[in-house]
């Protein structure tokens, strides 16, 4: 079957358990919990079995043990799940001719043209055998002519299993499926929707977009391309991005520790947003100090991997304080994350409570509206 566009999504199956069990055989077939072992902290990833009991990623820990009492909670290892992240990297890139990393465990890969060569379908069931032949890790895959449709059909394919959606189906397939598969209708759109009597994806593709427009703004626009499968977003070609980086010069030269504490923490949320918003985390934080004779100082940390602003403020201050033993003018200060690896930051995190994860939400929420410098904390 011929297409004017291809787009493979691939996606590796409750990735986080699936490297754990690599590792611990005695863990298969068990319902396994990834995340912190407080009661306040959240799962992170929920084997399959698990999630039979209702269990899902962003649950608090206390409820997916209520819920399911034999789980076995195991710590997250980010570090290694980012190892075989990088080894499925390269199996991709070594065949894709075009293909974008969404998240630690997410690809898409665009594929079109290629059937003048070769079978596209064939070629997208060989890769993912490949992948699984290589890293021994279940991965789902669904080809269509979007990025929208692919995901909705990995989605319909897991566990372990790959689909077709044929060019010219795709409104039809999704058609009899919840509003809730379509990827951005969160549970108060659903809400939204289920109260003006729009359960399943059909009904919303056929209300008129001006209706959908003056309910949900710009965004009414976009369920309906989307309930219509129309979706032209495009395969960003990937780049693994190193570091990043942000620097405060001074009008005046300081040494006003309480002043120069509150800036970094400021220059420390910007970048640990930039993360969240990117889908990365960091393992590795560095300081630098300038002061007024233009002599420069740097010290930096390993960290467990994270984007979380009290977890990186804490490594900050701790870091300056170990640094600034001069006691002189400042002239600049600086902060760098880098080790960076793509992943989701609210399912990701291991020893985060409900509290934290919920406050960034808000807070991130915030910034994405009214720019980034918006709102702080104290």
């Amino acid at each position: 079957m011929k297409f004017e566009r291809a787009i493979l999504h691939m996606d590796l199956d409750s990735f986080f358990v699936s490297v754990e069990r690599l590792h611990n055989s005695a863990l298969r077939g068990k319902p396994i919990l990834i995340g912190g072992k407080s009661g306040r902290s959240v799962v992170s990833s929920a084997s399959y079995e698990a999630r039979k009991y209702g269990v899902h990623s962003a649950m608090p820990m206390r409820m997916a043990l209520r819920l399911c009492p034999d789980a076995i909670v195991v710590s997250g290892d980010m570090e290694r799940y980012s190892e075989q992240s990088r080894i499925i990297t390269e199996i991709i890139r070594e065949d894709a001719p075009l293909f974008e990393k969404a998240s630690i465990d997410e690809f898409y890969l665009d594929l079109s043209g290629m059937d003048k060569y070769i079978g596209t379908w064939q070629w997208s069931k060989e890769l993912r055998q490949r992948i699984i032949k290589e890293t021994g890790l279940p991965i789902s895959s669904a080809l269509s002519i979007n990025k929208l449709i692919s995901k909705i059909g990995v989605d319909d394919a897991k566990p372990n299993g790959d689909q077709l959606i044929i060019a010219g189906t795709e409104r039809e397939y999704i058609a009899p499926m919840s509003v809730r598969k379509i990827p951005s209708v969160g549970i108060k759109t659903q809400e939204k929707l289920h109260y003006m009597g729009v359960r399943t994806i059909q009904v919303l593709r056929d209300i008129p977009p001006a209706l959908l427009k003056r309910e949900f703004g710009k965004n009414g626009l976009h369920l309906w391309n989307k309930a219509n499968a129309i979706d032209n977003t495009p395969v960003v070609p990937f780049h693994e991005q190193k570091s990043i980086s942000t620097e405060r010069t001074f009008r005046e030269d300081s040494i006003d520790i309480k002043m120069l504490k509150s800036k970094l923490s400021q220059m420390v949320q910007k970048l640990a947003f930039e993360l969240r918003s990117k889908k990365q985390l960091t393992a590795n934080i560095a300081i630098k100090v300038r002061y007024a004779d233009f002599n420069t100082f740097s010290k930096q940390k390993r960290i467990p991997y994270t984007a979380n602003d009290r977890q990186l403020t804490e490594f900050a201050h701790t870091l300056f304080d170990q640094l600034y033993q001069r006691r002189q003018l400042v002239r600049l200060i600086g902060v760098r994350f880098s080790n960076l690896v793509h992943g989701n930051y609210q399912i990701s995190i291991f020893d985060d409570t409900e509290e934290e994860i919920n406050l960034l939400r808000a807070m991130d929420r915030l910034r994405k509206k009214y720019g980034a410098g918006v709102i702080r904390k104290g």
